[in-house]
C-alpha cells in the first residue's frame, strides 16, 4: 500500500527548524554545499584510494604489508562513499549538477551502483525510515537478522546479537557481487515500484562493474606474484574492513534502543508528519568526535541529514544544535549516543531484544 504521513499538526516543528536552519545559512553568508574543507577532505581520500591500490600492485610490498593496505583500502571505500559519494547522490556536494554527477561515479569504481543507491537510499529510505516492508534498510540479512519488530522472527535470531556483526562484514562484498543487480532488477523495493530504468543505467550497471572486477580481481592476479589463494585472503580482508565500517555506522543510526518502528494503520497512514516521524526513527551518535565526523561522513549527524538531505555533510556539526533546540521546543525527541561505543552497545542490545521476542 502507499505509505501517507497524516500528522498535520506536527508540521509545526518542522517549518520551524527549516527557517532556522535557513537563518543560520542566510545571516552567515554560509553556502550550503562543500566548502575548502569539504574538498580537501575529498583529495585525501581519492588520494588514498590512488596510492594505497598503486602500492598493492606495485609488487614492492612483501606479503604481509600488502595484507595491511588492503585492509586499509577496503576502509578507504567506505570512507570515500561516506564522505564524498552519499553528498554527491544526494545533490548536495556541489550546486553544479556536472560536478554531483562526476562524484557519484566514484561509487560505481568502489563496486557500488549509484543509480541503484539514489533509488533505495535517496526515494525509499529516506521517506519510509524505519518503516517495515517498507524501508528496504531493514532487510540486511532476511532469514537470519531481525531489525524490526514485525518481521519474520526464527529461532536462530536468538543468537543474533552474536552473528549480526559477522554477517555485517559482507555487506561490501555482497554489494559488488549481488545486491545490485537484485535491486536493479527487482519488480519493487519494498512497496515501492522499481521495474522502469533508463537504458543508459544498463549500460553503466555492467559497464562499471566490468571495470571494478577488472581493478580489484583481473589486474592483480595477472600483475602480482602471489598465489590465488593469497589474493584472496587479501580480497576477502579488504571486504570484511569495508563492510564492517559500512555496516555499524549504517545500523547505529536507525536500530538502537531510542529509535521506533513505526507501522501504518490499514489505510496506510503513519499518525506523525514525516519530519517528526525522522526525528523518531533517526538517531546521531558521537556528535562531539572531530575523529567519527571526519572519516563517517556526517553520517553520525544522522537526524540532521535525515532532515536536509540537500546541505553538505561538512555543515552538520554546526546546525546540529539548532536541530536539537528547536526539536526541544516543539517536544519532539531528538535522540542521541554521546558516543561510538555507547551506540554500539545499544544496538548490541537491541539486536538481542529483537532476537528473543
Amino acid at each position: 500500500m502507499k505509505v501517507t504521513f497524516e500528522g498535520k499538526n506536527n508540521n509545526g516543528f518542522h517549518y520551524a527548524v527549516r527557517d532556522a536552519v535557513n537563518e543560520y545559512f542566510t545571516s552567515n553568508s554560509i553556502n550550503k554545499n562543500a566548502n575548502g574543507k569539504m574538498v580537501f577532505k575529498t583529495i585525501i581520500f581519492i588520494t588514498l584510494l590512488v596510492g594505497l591500490y598503486g602500492l598493492i600492485i606495485s609488487n614492492a610490498l612483501n606479503i604481509y604489508v600488502m595484507l595491511v593496505c588492503a585492509i586499509a583500502l577496503g576502509m578507504v571505500q567506505a570512507f570515500i562513499g561516506f564522505n564524498i559519494c552519499h553528498d554527491a547522490i544526494h545533490g548536495s556536494y556541489s550546486s553544479n549538477k556536472n560536478v554531483n554527477s562526476v562524484l557519484s561515479y566514484l561509487f560505481n569504481v568502489i563496486g557500488a551502483n549509484a543509480y541503484v543507491w539514489s533509488i533505495s537510499h535517496n526515494q525509499i529510505h529516506h521517506v519510509y525510515t524505519n518503516i517495515p516492508d517498507h524501508d528496504g534498510d531493514l532487510d540486511v540479512a532476511p532469514g537470519l537478522i531481525c531489525l524490526s519488530p514485525t518481521q519474520e522472527h526464527k529461532p536462530i535470531m536468538r543468537y543474533q546479537h552474536f552473528y549480526a556483526f559477522l554477517l555485517y562484514s559482507l555487506t561490501s562484498l555482497s554489494w559488488v557481487l549481488r545486491k545490485d543487480f537484485k535491486l536493479f532488477f527487482a519488480k519493487q523495493i519494498g512497496n515501492t515500484n522499481n521495474y522502469k530504468h533508463p537504458k543508459s543505467e544498463y549500460f553503466n550497471l555492467f559497464f562499471f562493474k566490468l571495470v571494478y572486477y577488472s581493478l580489484f580481481i583481473v589486474v592483480p592476479l595477472i600483475v602480482l606474484n602471489i598465489t590465488w589463494w593469497q589474493f584472496l585472503i587479501g580480497f576477502l580482508a579488504m571486504h570484511v574492513a569495508e563492510g564492517m565500517v559500512l555496516g555499524l555506522v549504517f545500523q547505529l543510526a536507525h536500530v538502537v534502543e531510542a529509535t521506533d518502528f513505526p507501522e501504518p494503520t490499514n489505510e496506510g497512514e503513519i499518525e506523525e508528519s514525516w519530519a517528526v516521524h525522522q526525528m523518531h526513527t533517526t538517531a546521531d551518535f558521537a556528535r562531539k568526535s572531530k575523529f567519527a565526523t571526519f572519516f563517517c561522513g556526517g553520517l553520525n549527524f544522522q537526524i540532521e541529514h535525515h532532515l536536509f538531505p540537500n546541505i553538505c555533510h561538512i555543515h552538520y556539526p554546526e546546525i546540529s544544535n539548532i536541530v536539537k533546540k528547536t526539536a526541544l521546543a516543539h517536544n519532539v525527541p531528538y535522540n542521541d549516543n554521546p558516543t561510538f561505543s555507547g551506540a554500539l552497545r545499544s544496538h548490541y542490545r537491541s539486536l538481542k531484544r529483537l532476537g528473543h521476542r
